[in-house]
């Protein structure tokens, strides 16, 4: 077992785990820990605790110690500088004439590295760009090209529903999002209306899916040929939350709505 506590760099950043050293941290609390891009300043988001081997990335990285107001201050002056570079890198990329978009700039804590986050429909040829930037910062340069879902979650904005994006707020990953979810909840499939700020499907559609799975079991799925009171019929609809099933019936054309519980103890009594 390890003692590990979690921390976080940006608001809705992932989480990852530090040794505590023998440092008596609490959450909320800020700490400069060291990583694999240099030392760093993090907000302490899980409490100190014990995790096995499986659940760390070994060998496991240290919490140097905890931070002070000098070290608030310096973040404070990174993001100073950082927005005078974005605006600086910004007319850059007009001058070299590059297809690409800039969505954020980073000083590393220890000014080691300064990051240049991007958005392009594909490679772009940024070598001339890495030159006049690394002459200008005297630091090491990095692009790193991130995708849709990313830019949304750096710029932050409000979703469909009016309140503050997911991903921006508290949504520390990414999870898979299927059109499959969309179909499982009855939602209507039109693009405007399932997808989020950033073009891709919203990430709430994971949301009650686990939810929806549970309740539709037991269910038949559509199209398929069910028996009813009424006659042998095709379904062609269903209500998972209220456990609903239309049926088509075969001989009549008619659609009728059951209970699955009645189909179900109609079947039953036929045994």
């Amino acid at each position: 077992m390890y003692n590990v506590v979690g921390v976080r760099f940006k608001k809705a950043g992932k989480i990852y785990y530090f040794d505590p050293v023998q440092f008596d941290l609490h959450v909320g609390q800020y700490v400069i820990v060291e990583t694999a891009r240099g030392i760093e300043y993090g907000k302490v988001v899980v409490p100190v605790k014990q995790v096995t081997e499986n659940d760390v990335v070994l060998p496991l990285k240290q919490v140097v110690r905890p931070a002070d107001e000098r070290d608030s201050l310096q973040v404070e002056e990174n993001i100073a500088e950082s927005n005078e570079a974005f605006a600086l890198a910004t007319t850059k990329i007009i001058e070299h004439k590059l297809e690409m978009k800039l969505v954020d700039v980073e000083y590393t804590f220890d000014r080691n590295k300064i990051i240049f986050y991007f958005t392009a429909e594909g490679r772009v040829d940024f070598r001339d760009l890495v030159k006049d930037l690394a002459a200008i910062f005297r630091t090491r340069i990095e692009l790193r090209q991130i995708g849709v879902r990313d830019e949304a979650k750096l710029l932050g904005g409000i979703g469909p529903c009016g309140r503050m994006l997911c991903c921006s707020t508290f949504l520390g990953d990414f999870e898979p999002v299927s059109i499959k979810m969309a179909k499982d909840q009855n939602l209507s499939l039109n693009p405007s209306k399932i997808s989020g700020l950033c073009g891709r499907l919203m990430c709430c559609l994971k949301y009650e899916n686990d939810d929806y799975e549970e309740a539709k079991a037991g269910m038949p799925d559509i199209g398929e040929f069910t028996k009813t009171p009424d006659g042998k019929g095709k379904v062609v609809g269903l209500n998972v939350l209220e456990r609903l099933i239309q049926v088509q019936l075969k001989e009549t054309d008619r659609v009728v709505e059951y209970a699955l519980q009645e189909l179900l103890d109609w079947e039953k009594n036929l045994i």
